[in-house]
């Protein structure tokens, strides 16, 4: 993932920086102790909780509303950034129906915002940054590593026999 921590980076290191300092794709897996609020009891907003989510398919986005009514801008812009690339399988959590996961998610990523997209079990970003990848063409190599063929590439051929 390398395009994607080489994405968030350029927000700075604090953006990207996990528990003790390390990049978040080293720190979204530990275990145990660490930032406040992360709950032990295995709710909805508990560490083991949102682990379990981030990882149940390869590509998850925690989101205010639905793909099919987004309730933010943000949110909406993912849901499309995702259907421009083809990108209709993927698991998405409307963070706005659970208190505990809205703050949860973003205790768990040490990222304070919504939409929070996350690939292969490994945090993303938000909006901004999925734009940025989706830009600069990292989002469609992060994707084929996925097995997920961008539909832009097809768009681009198409474009090409013109």
């Amino acid at each position: 993932m390398r395009g994607v921590m080489r994405a968030a980076w350029r927000l700075g290191a604090a953006a990207v920086r996990g528990r003790a300092g390390r990049p978040l794709s080293q720190a979204a897996g530990e275990g145990g102790g660490g930032a406040a609020a992360e709950g032990s009891g295995g709710g909805s907003g508990s560490r083991e909780a949102i682990d379990r989510l981030v990882r149940e398919h390869p590509v998850v986005v925690f989101m205010k509303g639905s793909p099919e009514q987004p309730l933010c801008g943000f949110s909406n812009a993912v849901v499309q950034i995702l259907r421009l690339h083809g990108v209709e399988d993927y698991r998405a959590h409307d963070v706005l129906q659970d208190p505990d996961l809205r703050q949860g998610i973003k205790n768990y990523s040490n990222w304070p915002t919504i939409p929070q997209v996350y690939l292969n079990g490994e945090f993303v970003g938000g909006c901004d940054i999925l734009l940025q990848m989706h830009q600069n063409g990292d989002l469609v190599e992060e994707l084929k590593k996925l097995g997920i063929r961008s539909a832009l590439l097809d768009a681009e051929k198409d474009q090409d026999k013109k």
